[in-house]
């Protein structure tokens, strides 16, 4: 067999002594792994899309003649949830953060399995997902294993803007400046949910309060109102005119009816205070949303995504470890985004697989649901379609 000195049994091996010559290895996303592209993105897609855990995964693939276990393809994912956190999750959050005009944010538990620090025979620990919808461009999850203040503020480092949010105490550092070393400086406006309020009537409505039956009436207009301003596809220009023109007015006399009501029943316990103070406290924030036509009256689009989230929950049950729920919430964030975009999420995460091993590092956000329609307008189809081999880069995107 041919080969050059050097190469095969050590320094000294040459032709006389049957040397060997290797080809390099081409580009891959996971070291070691034989699982294509394809294979890789549809058992992520099974199973963050779909919600099937990988022991009906492992079951389904059985039927089909493939014996793939399941901690295989735990490994799997986490590496490629890891390795896409560091790459093009990474560019999707530092460019909402530098450019997203107001990121809606909510969150939800998750239960952690213990390892072996937690000590023998202890129950689940519960971390939690945050959600971030930066606008229209992407959509974030962030697993954290715990639900704090100084989590929140690391998740908005550097952010300026809107902040839409329920009146969770977790979030009141972000809009007031503490002067502190966690504190970034930046200058943040609160926009409140009311949707978040009129669940609280109809708590208080159930009790057989009638001041909470008329908020809900008041309520319910004021949505009826938005939605009728908002419709035609008038540009955000137009509806923030129109809210200032027709909606502050009733928003004016709602928030004065709560502050009345509230002041009669200040000193009694029950849901109709809890309802009324709600509204009182976030007075500022409730009204936010006339302040341009871009802003929501709720924040409904991040307790949507959410439910993503709870699926997995039920039915995984729980997540092995924290690397392994950071790593499934960075595999969220692709799917999220990719039906945003209307991209076909196993589709994306096949071609991302298949590219993000080429890519150069500082080019990571065209590869971003946002951008992938035309990235992947400028690649070679035949090259891309290929689950090996050379890729062509484009030049960069102007």
């Amino acid at each position: 067999m041919e080969g050059r000195p050097g190469a095969g049994r050590g320094a000294g091996s040459d032709l006389s002594h049957g040397g060997i010559e290797t080809a390099p290895l081409p580009p891959e996303l996971l070291r070691r792994c034989l699982a294509a592209p394809s294979t890789l993105a549809h058992l992520a897609t099974q199973k963050f899309c779909d919600g099937l855990p990988l022991y009906r995964l492992e079951d389904v693939c059985a039927r089909d003649g493939v014996r793939l276990d399941r901690g295989t393809m735990s490994r799997w994912v986490e590496d490629l949830g890891a390795t896409f956190g560091a790459t093009v999750v990474a560019a999707m959050r530092a460019d909402a953060l530098a450019r997203a005009f107001c990121i809606a944010t909510d969150a939800t538990g998750f239960a952690v399995q213990p390892g072996a620090r937690d000590g023998p025979r202890r129950p689940c620990r519960k971390g939690h997902y945050f959600v971030q919808i930066a606008d229209r461009d992407h959509i974030l999850f962030e697993f954290s294993a715990k639900h704090t203040t100084k989590v929140v503020r690391a998740l908005f480092k550097g952010f300026e803007g809107y902040v839409q949010a329920d009146a969770a105490s977790v979030y009141d550092a972000l809009f007031r400046p503490t002067g502190d070393e966690d504190d970034d400086g930046k200058q943040r406006r609160e926009v409140a949910c009311w949707s978040h309020a009129r669940r609280k009537y109809w708590e208080a409505a159930f009790a057989k309060e009638p001041v909470a039956r008329e908020a809900l009436l008041r309520i319910g207009k004021l949505f009826e109102l938005d939605a009728k301003l908002r419709g035609k596809r008038r540009p955000p220009s137009k509806i923030a005119k129109l809210r200032r023109a027709h909606m502050r007015p009733p928003v004016d006399d709602f928030l004065a009816f709560a502050e009345r009501e509230y002041e009669r029943v200040r000193e009694r316990r029950g849901s109709l205070r809890s309802a009324l103070g709600y509204s009182v406290r976030q007075t500022g924030a409730l009204r936010a949303f006339l302040d341009d036509g871009r802003l929501r009256m709720d924040n409904n689009l991040s307790e949507g995504q959410l439910r993503k989230v709870v699926r997995i929950r039920d039915a995984a049950l729980f997540a092995g470890s924290d690397g392994h729920a950071e790593a499934a919430g960075h595999i969220l964030s692709l799917i999220a985004s990719a039906r945003l975009h209307e991209l076909d999420p196993e589709r994306y995460l096949r071609d991302l697989i298949r590219v993000l091993p080429h890519w150069p590092r500082e080019r990571f956000l065209e590869l971003a649901p946002l951008h992938w329609r035309t990235t992947r307008a400028r690649l070679e189809p035949p090259q891309l379609d290929a689950e090996l081999g050379p890729l062509r880069l484009p030049d960069p995107a102007q």
